[in-house]
């Protein structure tokens, strides 16, 4: 097949003393996210529904959370080492279409640096990485801003 879709989803509690990373970009915040490595959310997700489209497990199938290597990591290496993989198998990314869930904070200013950051490694255009924001209206871990979430579907096609 010439296409292959995926579908990625990642959670991060959130905590007091860490920085807060997501899709790339330092974001100032009372909280950061809590992982093994810099637990950018949007970027695991991304880096799932890439593996996923392909059959390839999953994140912590080839970055597993108890290896030193990849203590703290900053998940843009997470993402290039992810593109390498599907570039290997013969496929790119046609565009990736992700929503974010979380209470705070407000992430829209910081959306253009995202996609920025996103298509810079995956070798496509801004244009082809949408990324998107909502609450959860007050319910449930993401409301009470104990955690966020982020879902990420992705299209590839078979470059060679």
């Amino acid at each position: 097949m010439n296409i292959r879709i995926g579908y990625g989803i990642d959670f991060h509690q959130l905590v007091e003393g860490r920085d807060l990373f997501i899709g790339g970009v330092k974001i100032p915040h009372d909280k950061g996210a809590l992982g093994h490595s810099d637990a950018d959310v949007l970027l695991h997700a991304i880096c799932d529904a890439m593996l996923g489209a392909l059959c390839l497990g999953d994140i912590g199938v080839h970055f597993p959370d108890t290896a030193a290597e990849f203590k703290n990591i900053d998940s843009k290496i997470l993402l290039a080492k992810t593109y390498a993989l599907i570039r290997a198998e013969g496929y790119k990314v046609v565009n990736i279409d992700a929503s974010l869930c979380l209470e705070a904070p407000k992430i829209k200013p910081y959306v253009p640096q995202m996609q920025e950051v996103i298509a810079s490694i995956l070798e496509i255009t801004i244009k082809d990485v949408s990324v998107k924001a909502t609450t959860t209206e007050k319910m449930g871990f993401v409301g009470r801003k104990e955690g966020l979430v982020a879902h990420a579907v992705c299209l590839l096609y078979k470059a060679q």
